[in-house]
């Protein structure tokens, strides 16, 4: 039992196929029929590719509150560059440019002006969620038409999983194989002392919260054209607290210093199955709620104390 105590990722799994077990044998609908299996997708995928870059703030000490109103933004940076005649592609890629700009803001105010992330995106989320309002005049629109690249980019029914499956794929090894990673956890851990062994903290974390914010307007682009249409109340901080649960409940503590991509993507998974669960068996909506906040305290007393007992294996 120690043993497995000591992965993270391993603990979650066993919560993950326990929850899978109980709603099958509640409902023989849960994931034998195909569109049940889409929708617990397409519910899991959005918030497991923001908690990778929420996973690489909080390692860092950091977070962004911001992301929700990235996720709203973006799709409607691509929209004005597209009818303004770029071509879709690179229309996608403005809007990430302007996703990774926002990240970049949040991070020199953060490190260079010294003001806390957390008071930094809550302004930022408020900033973007009127800009996007007033550029929107609050009307949604209709997402590019483009059979082909709707699919690849959202409308098939398992397109963004399998980009979510990538996304934490590269950057769990991003985060595990290279020197941006271990430098992120090194400097997580003891800012001061990584400082003084050469490591750019910084820097670091200038880049993480653009990473964080391009994964956001990511999303947000995907989540348009899986419904085809372009929202200015879409995501909000609904979604940005749900990839946040996600990483703490995977295995990431709020105090930084450790973290797992992986283990957010089992997070965001018992998300998504305690949300569809809930939903087929009848039980009132509003006690996902209850059962999340629960969760994430559940979460944390473990990553704290469970984590030394065992000298969690990250």
């Amino acid at each position: 039992m120690r043993e497995v105590l000591r992965w993270r990722e391993l603990s979650i799994l066993i919560v993950a196929v326990i929850l899978v077990l109980y709603f099958e044998a509640a409902n023989h609908d849960f994931l034998l029929t195909d569109a049940s299996l889409q929708n617990l997708s397409q519910f899991v995928a959005p918030p497991a590719i923001i908690a990778c870059g929420e996973i690489m703030l909080m390692i860092g000490g950091e977070i962004d509150l911001s992301a929700g109103m990235v996720f709203a933004l973006a799709p409607f940076v691509m929209h004005f560059a597209y009818t303004a005649g770029v071509p879709l592609p690179l229309a996608v890629v403005v809007a990430l440019a302007a996703s990774a700009l926002v990240g970049l803001c949040n991070g020199l105010i953060t490190v260079w002006l010294m003001v806390p992330s957390f008071i930094t995106t809550l302004g930022t989320n408020f900033l973007l969620n009127g800009l996007t309002l007033t550029l929107s005049r609050g009307t949604p629109v209709e997402a590019p038409e483009h059979p082909v690249f709707a699919a690849i980019f959202g409308n098939w029914g398992y397109s963004e999983i399998l980009w979510a499956i990538v996304i934490v794929a590269i950057m769990h090894t991003m985060l595990r194989r290279t020197r941006w990673g271990l430098h992120t956890i090194a400097a997580g851990a003891n800012p001061i002392g990584a400082s003084e062994a050469g490591i750019r903290v910084n820097r670091l974390k200038v880049g993480n919260f653009m990473i964080a914010a391009v994964l956001a307007g990511f999303t947000g682009i995907l989540e348009c054209f899986r419904i085809s249409s372009i929202d200015p109340q879409a995501g909000g901080n609904g979604i940005m607290f749900l990839a946040v649960a996600a990483g703490v409940i995977g295995g990431t503590p709020l105090a930084g210093g450790s973290g797992t991509i992986v283990g957010g993507l089992i997070g965001a998974f018992v998300l998504g199955v305690l949300n569809d669960g809930f939903t087929l068996i009848g039980i009132n909506a509003f006690t996902f709620n209850i059962i999340l906040g629960g969760a994430i305290l559940a979460a944390m007393v473990f990553n704290i104390h469970v984590g030394r007992l065992g000298g969690v294996r990250r």
